[in-house]
């Protein structure tokens, strides 16, 4: 673990007294449009800096929280084991009775998260808010990437329990599987959230190329016709908190906005977020 110079806003809770552990995943080596997600977690943090602790529309408060920011993992040169290390973090926060917060990263992190808590909680269900599927077999030649991570994550769970808002740019196989399989809920953030998440342990992944590249431009892979901050921040109210275990936010690449814009709005989406699990 590489300790961060900066936490996430005030977010220095001793390990042993928080609830919450934030951890980086500077992973992007199977990015194959636009690199840069290893930068997201420092990203993150920095950007982070200008915005307030509290949020008025939770009415709650990060400053004195019991969130803890472990910095980031070191991760290998190869997605095999860099997938194995983070699950092996992940188990260690798991196992110290703490609810893991990711900071991507490439969205190819989720798996070894995924991994970990599948260990931990019998039925864990994944809910997934991206503008991709993520569900091809390969991609390039490869079954562990940023473009397969969500089939890989339903070989670990099982389809029935991976559901898909948000994508709106699918390849034909995709579509025919996801259809099969009944993993796609809606595209639009107004799509029903099923009863059954308030009723398993839920694993929330939420990659920012959900959001309109006019709201969030620096991504691994934009795609026009996304969301609004306003309606992601409206569709994650509607999630059932209690049931979730761990999250991450993946797909940030600071890169490509150099104005900073896109690790902002990717900052208050971690804020709104912790806040929502307190």
């Amino acid at each position: 673990m590489r300790v961060s110079p900066l936490t996430f806003l005030s977010c220095r809770c001793p390990p042993h007294e928080s609830r919450i552990v934030l951890i980086g995943c500077p992973f992007d080596l199977t990015s194959s449009f636009r690199p840069g997600s290893r930068f997201a977690p420092s990203s993150i943090r920095q950007a982070s800096w200008n915005l307030e602790s509290f949020s008025p529309g939770l009415q709650r408060d990060l400053e004195g929280a019991p969130v803890a920011d472990l910095g980031d993992l070191e991760l290998s040169g190869t997605p095999e084991k860099a997938i194995r290390e983070i699950e092996e973090a992940i188990s260690e926060v798991v196992s110290a009775g703490k609810l893991p917060f990711l900071l991507g990263g490439e969205h190819l992190v989720s798996l070894g998260a995924v991994r970990a808590l599948k260990a931990a909680y019998e039925g864990l269900t994944v809910l997934q808010v991206d503008a991709h599927a993520d569900l091809r077999d390969q991609y390039l030649g490869a079954e562990l990437s940023h473009a397969t991570v969500m089939r890989r994550v339903v070989e670990e769970l099982g389809a029935e329990r991976v559901f898909q808002v948000g994508v709106r740019s699918w390849a034909p196989e995709e579509w025919r599987w996801a259809k099969a399989k009944g993993t796609f809920l809606g595209e639009g953030p107004d799509t029903p959230i099923p009863r059954e998440l308030q009723e398993v342990p839920l694993y929330l992944t939420v990659d920012l190329d959900v959001l309109d590249p006019g709201v969030c431009p620096g991504v691994g892979t934009p795609e026009p016709g996304g969301w609004t901050f306003k309606e992601l921040e409206s569709f994650l109210g509607r999630l059932p908190f209690e049931r979730i275990v761990g999250v991450d936010v993946v797909e940030l690449s600071p890169p490509f906005d150099p104005s900073g814009v896109s690790s902002v709005v990717a900052a208050k989406v971690v804020r709104e977020l912790l806040l929502s699990l307190l």
